[in-house]
């Protein structure tokens, strides 16, 4: 695909002018989102996506398009993964609802900014090192075959490094003051609460990115679409958390799914590497990943259902969130203390 400064440009720009647009209406005030404001900004956001779809399709044909909407359904799809994790942070640090929208948009910024860094150097490596092929589709079997281990468990925010690092040396007050990070209490500056709540979705952020930007790869080596596409998914994150985060816990084996995505992925890579060293190898067409991973989601969403239809009492879980090594059975709510 040819892309040149003017295309990069007009991508940016959108962003930018979708970020300004959020920041002035959605995200002008604190606020409780309900579902009606929610889904009217989905729709928003997953029209804009398909529009950047076809624009796709007719600048630059109908092979890269289907390569932008496989990322785009890939990155959809590994989003809701995210929101889970979100839903947790926030309910065990106890988040006000007011503040919740606020706290996501430090979140997608934070992503956007991370994922741009871990394209850029994913992008050279793949330039200049055919076998980042071999290495991104072993972390994606590895990552998936973790999430399919642990995918009936929620990973617990307050085990965090960071989190845990932060907590060691900072004075935290106990009590949230709007959106503030940081006050000062009798001369003492002390952190709040929401410092601690932007550190674990930060380091969320940060630990997603290592397997999305890969998986990403996987359907397109094309740096825009892969950009584009994880854009374009993390503008419409919030609103999809607003929208989902009463269907979570009926959405059982959505992790499950994601880690059977994520394996195909892998295995995509690595036979996309050995097709380029030994042409005899075969390799899985975009247009049939695509197929795939849609048939994957299919199957997890509507086997969720009947799950939770038979079984109200089983609930969902977000699995092992890219590689932590310590979960929980149940959403238990701690309140940061101080050191």
């Amino acid at each position: 695909m040819d892309v040149g400064f003017l295309e990069w440009a007009t991508v940016l720009g959108v962003i930018a002018a979708l970020l300004a647009l959020d920041l002035l209406t959605f995200s002008r005030k604190p606020h409780d989102v309900g579902f009606r404001e929610a889904a009217w900004w989905s729709v928003f956001y997953i029209s804009v996506a398909l529009l950047f779809g076809l624009w796709v399709f007719f600048d630059a044909g109908s092979v890269y398009s289907t390569e932008y909407f496989a990322a785009y359904l890939v990155e959809k799809s590994l989003s809701v993964d995210n929101v889970f994790v979100f839903a947790i942070v926030l309910a065990q640090f106890q988040v006000p609802s007011k503040y919740q929208q606020r706290v996501l948009l430090i979140g997608v910024l934070l992503a956007l900014v991370l994922r741009a860094i871990f394209i850029a150097i994913g992008a050279a490596a793949l330039a200049y090192f055919a076998f980042t092929f071999v290495i991104f589709g072993a972390i994606l079997i590895w990552t998936g075959i973790g999430l399919m281990r642990h995918w009936n468990k929620d990973p617990d925010p307050s085990e965090n490094f960071f989190v845990r690092a932060v907590k060691r040396v900072t004075p935290f007050t106990e009590e949230y003051h709007g959106t503030k990070l940081f006050i000062r209490e009798n001369g003492k500056r002390l952190a709040t609460p929401m410092f601690l709540v932007m550190i674990a979705i930060g380091s969320t952020d940060l630990l997603f990115a290592l397997d999305s930007i890969p998986a990403t790869f996987g359907v397109t080596q094309e740096p825009f679409l892969v950009f584009s596409a994880n854009a374009f998914a993390l503008l419409g994150l919030r609103a999809l958390y607003f929208i989902l985060k009463g269907l979570l816990d009926k959405l059982i084996y959505l992790s499950l799914g994601l880690s059977f995505i994520l394996i195909f992925i892998g295995v995509k890579l690595i036979l996309l590497f050995a097709h380029e060293q030994w042409s005899m190898v075969p390799k899985i067409d975009t247009g049939l990943s695509l197929w795939v991973i849609g048939a994957i989601l299919i199957v997890a969403v509507v086997a969720s259902f009947i799950k939770s239809s038979s079984d109200p009492g089983a609930i969902a879980h977000a699995g092992s969130v890219r590689g932590d090594k310590k979960s929980k059975a149940s959403k238990k709510k701690t309140e940061p203390k101080q050191p």
